[in-house]
């Protein structure tokens, strides 16, 4: 059901009587891959969210809500701040479609691509909040995977880069991309898998935009949200996930002068935002000063996990692939319902990220 349509007076009055207190009132905070409601009630402004899977999620990529919901209940009582799990509904009289409840968890997301709140804004908080990031991860890592045993699907990383080749091959062959250098790089990665691999609990989207830093500092993360990409998996590769949104001193910036010379006059704004990327990472706190480097990031992350980030350029390759075909998809997925796009020079950008990590320019 879209968020538009949400009966939120039936959603008041199942909530009431499952959670013993009166709902004052409902607030529709997103509607996209799923609808989320908060929740006050009497005593407590945002006590809880409620959580309804979109149609957008009817894909291999994500697991369904009531995994999603087990997947909060099994992270109770670990160092990861996860919503609790509250009350799962699957009586479709109330909304349509099944729905969870949870804990609100506050604070606030910092989207990839925007800034840093203003009280972060000092060499020491874009120091504390990289390394927030990095032991946050480091901590869904360190989970017992028990748990998640026969609720999170199991991938080895050559699973993962067949299945994000095939992702690229349907999307491309739907946007008439040519796509040369991720073909390169799945190529590459085939051949450069490493012979053994860990498995742990990995969020599968773990970024600045899906975890909520508290009010004033020093950073602090206190929830880690969306867990419907939760799966059991090789754990560097999302750590490759968080320093592909990296950038160091020194790093290149392929393809940029092509990107603005075909791009420029159509997308100036996306050519824009490639441009701001290139200059200071897609989390554009990353290459300013006080930001701890790459290498500074997978110490730390060695230190808590006890992992050793070997293989770190396959990794990193692995991560930039999968992200290239999500948003290659994305972009397809808008040429084919006919909407205008501009995904054009960051899908050119990425590509030159990835293949140019492959080809070691981008160290860590």
């Amino acid at each position: 059901m879209t968020a538009d349509a949400l009966p939120l007076a039936d959603l008041e009055a199942y909530l009431a009587d499952e959670l013993g207190a009166r709902v004052t009132d409902t607030e529709v905070l997103d509607g996209a891959l799923n609808t989320v409601v908060a929740v006050s009630t009497e005593s407590t402004e945002h006590a809880y969210v409620v959580r309804q899977a979109s149609d957008m999620r009817d894909s291999g990529l994500f697991i369904d809500l009531d995994r999603e919901y087990r997947v909060l209940a099994a992270l109770t009582d670990t160092d990861v701040p996860a919503p609790a799990p509250v009350v799962y509904c699957e009586d479709e009289s109330v909304l349509g479609d099944p729905f969870a409840v949870t804990t609100y968890r506050e604070g606030e997301p910092v989207s990839v691509g925007s800034s840093l709140p203003e009280r972060f804004q000092t060499p020491a908080g874009r120091r504390a909040v990289g390394e927030a990031l990095v032991d946050t991860l480091a901590d869904v890592h360190s989970v017992p995977t028990e748990p998640f045993e026969g609720v999170c699907e199991r991938y080895e990383p050559l699973e993962q880069v067949e299945q994000f080749a095939d992702r690229l091959d349907r999307a491309t062959d739907a946007s008439g991309r040519d796509v040369p250098e991720l073909r390169r790089v799945v190529d590459w990665l085939r051949e450069h898998a490493p012979p053994e691999h860990e498995t742990r609990l990995t969020h599968g989207d773990f970024n600045s935009g899906n975890v909520c830093f508290a009010d004033g500092t020093p950073p602090e993360i206190t929830g880690v949200l969306d867990w419907e990409t939760a799966a059991l998996a090789d754990p560097r590769t999302e750590l490759g996930y968080l320093l592909f949104y990296w950038r160091d001193d020194g790093d290149p910036t392929p393809g940029l002068d092509a990107i603005r010379a075909r791009y420029g006059d159509d997308h100036p704004d996306a050519v824009a935002e490639v441009a701001a990327a290139a200059e200071h990472g897609f989390y554009r706190y990353a290459n300013r000063p006080g930001s701890p480097s790459r290498r500074e990031l997978i110490e730390r992350y060695e230190a808590r996990t006890g992992l050793a980030f070997d293989h770190g350029r396959f990794y990193r390759a692995h991560a930039a692939l999968g992200l290239a075909a999500v948003w290659e998809d994305s972009h397809a997925r808008r040429v084919a319902a006919g909407e205008p796009t501009d995904w054009e020079p960051l899908l050119d950008y990425t590509a030159a990220v990835t293949a140019s990590i492959v080809d070691g320019e981008f160290e860590a």
